[in-house]
């Protein structure tokens, strides 16, 4: 009797460990951030690891490296290998993302660079792709990763700004570097690229979708580089998500040294499309005064920042976070899906 009591009060025990939830699982959190130099600290490494990540993506400027000289660009990838906290958070969490101008090797640069399948090589090796992997036969590094828990599912869609993007049209206004390319041809993805990110929009089953582009989509009117400089491919990209009926698809950004959040509410969506733009890691545009961005929400965040979602499958609310160092939260913003 002793032991039929003892054995019972062991499946009760254990029954009553099974019903309580850790509230990691009903979440999966992501931590992002673009402009980083190798040779500059970045007081945030800790700082994300901390926060216990799913995942860890690039947006671009990885490092700065502005140079055609394949080997010059490896060791400065190298260099980043060797700073002690982005090690550690190597050896923690997954790393995925993509490039943007200077680590793809030139300033504004895009498919007239003269070395970017080299480029390509170099970039994909420093984020440990496999030698046999079909990327390295791809032009372009887009890709996507499916990340699945108990409770739901994140697709994220890690898209190449550069190595088939067009030219880019030069303003005259000495207060705006670039203006609309309206060119029929002009784009910013490529045939190949579009034809991809469309089947991976249209067979999502995921609960969230993260589309990580390097440059803004909904910031379009500052006059720097942003998808706004190429109208047709930001109309062509929001009808696609529309069309897709793809699940919580958010946008992911970098480049401009500043961090802010950007919604726009688009025909026959329950939800609106966010843009995050998280930038930069090592140097930041502090003296910023103010540009114009009719989809922007709350204020921009001119000091370095990274950011961070947290996904919620059960409530369907992803927390954004422009976070500052050691934990301290610059802004945050709630949306149901």
């Amino acid at each position: 009797m002793r032991l039929f009591s003892f054995l019972l009060g062991v499946i009760v025990f254990l029954l009553g460990c099974k019903q309580k939830e850790n509230p990691k699982d009903s979440t999966f959190v992501v931590a992002f951030g673009s402009c980083n130099m190798s040779q500059e600290p970045n007081p945030f490494w800790d700082d994300i690891l901390a926060e216990d990540p799913d995942v860890w993506i690039w947006g671009g400027d990885i490092v700065y490296a502005d140079t055609d000289d394949v080997d010059r660009l490896r060791a400065i990838y190298a260099q980043q290998d060797t700073v002690q906290g982005y090690a550690a958070l190597k050896a923690g969490v997954p790393i995925i993302g993509t490039w943007d101008d200077h680590d793809f090797g030139v300033n504004d640069g895009g498919s007239e660079f003269a070395v970017k399948k080299e480029s390509q090589q170099v970039f994909l090796d420093f984020m440990g792709v496999p030698k046999d992997s079909e990327r390295r036969n791809q032009e372009g590094v887009y890709t996507a990763h499916e990340y699945e828990t108990q409770e739901g599912k994140v697709k994220i869609l890690i898209l190449d700004t550069r190595y088939f993007r067009s030219e880019l049209v030069k303003d005259e206004d000495p207060d705006r570097r670039y203006q609309p390319n309206r060119a029929d041809e002009a784009t910013v993805l490529g045939e190949a690229q579009w034809q991809w990110l469309q089947t991976e929009l249209n067979t999502s089953d995921a609960d969230f979708n993260l589309i990580m582009s390097s440059i803004q989509f909904l910031s379009g009117e500052h006059g720097f580089e942003t998808w706004g400089n190429f109208p047709k491919e930001v109309e062509k990209l929001e009808n696609m998500i529309m069309d897709s009926k793809a699940k919580g698809v958010i946008i992911l950004s970098g480049d401009r040294h500043i961090s802010e959040f950007s919604k726009k509410k688009l025909p026959d969506m329950g939800y609106p499309l966010i843009d995050f733009t998280s930038s930069g890691l090592t140097h930041s545009y502090f003296s910023f005064s103010g540009e114009p961005n009719q989809y922007r929400v709350g204020e921009v965040v001119s000091s370095k920042s990274y950011g961070t979602l947290t996904l919620n499958f059960k409530s369907k609310e992803v927390n954004f976070r422009i976070m500052g160092d050691n934990g301290q939260v610059l802004q945050e913003l709630k949306q149901i899906y």
